[in-house]
C-alpha cells in the first residue's frame, strides 16, 4: 500500500525543489510508516498553500556529518544552515525528491484534508 504525505516546507525551499535545485528534503523526525512514497507540498507562511508534490525517491538515515557529505551537492541550502537545523541531533534523514511538480494553482488547504491547520512537521493524507 503507498502513503501520502503533507510535508510544511518554507517557500523559499519549496521552490528550490520545483525549480531542480533542492534535491533532498532534511528532517529531523521522519514517517513510522515505511511505505511513504508520496509527498505533497504545503508552503508554509506567508504562502500558506499547497503548492505541488513529489514522489520519494528513498530516505537517507545518517549521521549528520555523513549526510551533509553524501547531499550537501543538490541540498539546496548552506552548510551553516543544515548545521543549525540539526543542531543537536546526531543522526538526520534525507528525502530524496523525485519527479517534482508544481500546481498550476496552489491550492487552499482544506482542499486536501480535513483541516485548515498545517502540521507542524508532517501529517498522513488519505489516498
Amino acid at each position: 500500500m503507498q502513503t501520502t504525505v503533507l510535508l510544511s516546507i518554507k517557500p523559499e525551499f519549496a521552490d528550490k525543489i520545483f525549480d531542480g535545485l533542492k534535491k533532498f528534503e532534511f528532517r529531523r523526525v521522519i514517517f513510522k510508516s515505511t511505505s511513504v512514497s508520496r509527498v505533497v507540498v504545503y508552503a508554509s507562511s506567508p504562502v500558506q498553500r499547497v503548492v505541488g508534490e513529489f514522489e520519494v525517491g528513498g530516505i537517507l538515515s545518517l549521521e549528520t556529518s555523513k549526510l551533509w557529505r553524501r547531499t550537501k551537492r543538490h541540498s539546496g541550502i548552506r552548510k551553516a544552515f543544515f548545521d543549525k537545523y540539526f543542531l543537536g541531533r546526531e543522526e538526520g534523514f534525507a528525502i530524496k525528491i523525485k519527479h517534482p511538480k508544481r500546481y498550476a494553482a496552489p491550492l487552499r488547504l482544506e482542499h486536501m484534508c480535513v483541516t485548515a491547520r498545517p502540521p507542524q512537521s508532517f501529517m498522513y493524507l488519505a489516498d
